[in-house]
């Protein structure tokens, strides 16, 4: 294969972050600031993100990944960018005969066709100058998925089968492209979370048994910091690796991942998560 050869780590570059609003994207903005780097930050509202969660150098703007226009804009108002991380999505959970198909198809249009559309965008620029990165920013959810987060773990799992494909295609012009995914990060996400679970659903029990654990996880979670400089040391890599991955004792899950049968880690991430064994 090529070996990609990205911009030195010393160079000032400009970054575009998907996503800024608050959490990782805004802990990354503010890494990215810190070392010297020119940062243009995203979000749907950036008008209402609060003075005192604003980083101080970032120049915000609108973007929509959702809409084929606002991308269209965003590109143009950022101009030719060095690195773009695509950070911005949404988290789901749900039994999937509860999900209805309008939430279903909107969790992919932001976590998977946004981030897509976004990095084609920008891709010509990058071609023409021979180099660039391109981060996206997954779950372990991708890689380990997790009853009631079929849905989002798929477009995780998209995510990464994405960026694992481009790797080849764009490295003869310089493009480096990688995937990190974060474990559970304390990020406050279960709060804005999308939930399609009804009333009487069939999956009721099983379903809370997951929810609860899953809130329990996500409040003793990783710190933002530590991931966010995962995702900054994968931008800024000469050569960065396919994969990164941080949280949820990531080293060891995914060395048992290499060993274990395919059944035999799904039950591990069951059991995880409360729910006994199960069969059809």
């Amino acid at each position: 294969m090529i070996a990609v050869s990205t911009a030195s780590e010393g160079a000032v570059r400009r970054v575009l972050v998907t996503g800024v609003s608050s959490g990782i994207g805004a802990e990354v903005a503010r890494l990215l600031v810190a070392r010297g780097h020119e940062v243009i930050g995203t979000s749907r509202r950036p008008d209402s993100i609060a003075e005192d969660a604003r980083v101080p150098g970032v120049r915000y703007i609108t973007l929509d990944q959702t809409e084929p226009a606002s991308i269209a804009a965003c590109v143009a108002e950022a101009g030719d960018v060095d690195v773009l991380i695509n950070n911005a999505g949404v988290s789901h959970m749900g039994p999937l005969e509860d999900v209805p198909m309008k939430s279903l198809e909107n969790v992919f249009a932001t976590n998977v066709f946004g981030p897509i559309a976004l990095t084609k965008a920008f891709l010509p620029g990058m071609r023409a100058r021979r180099r660039g990165t391109i981060v996206m920013v997954g779950s372990m959810l991708g890689s380990f998925p997790l009853p009631f987060r079929s849905v989002y773990g798929a477009t995780k799992s998209a995510i990464k089968a994405f960026s694992d494909a481009m790797r080849r295609e764009l490295a003869p012009f310089g493009i480096a492209i990688t995937t990190v995914e974060p474990g559970t990060i304390a990020t406050g996400i279960g709060d804005r979370r999308i939930y399609d679970v009804a009333d009487d659903s069939a999956y009721r029990a099983d379903y809370d048994t997951v929810a609860a654990a899953t809130r329990r996880n996500e409040e003793k979670g990783l710190a933002v910091e530590p991931m966010a400089k995962v995702i900054v040391e994968a931008a800024l890599a000469a050569n960065p690796k396919p994969l990164y991955a941080l949280g949820n004792n990531a080293s060891v899950v995914f060395a048992l991942k290499r060993i274990l049968p395919t059944q035999a880690m799904l039950d591990v991430m069951s059991r995880f998560h409360g729910l006994r064994r199960a069969r059809p």
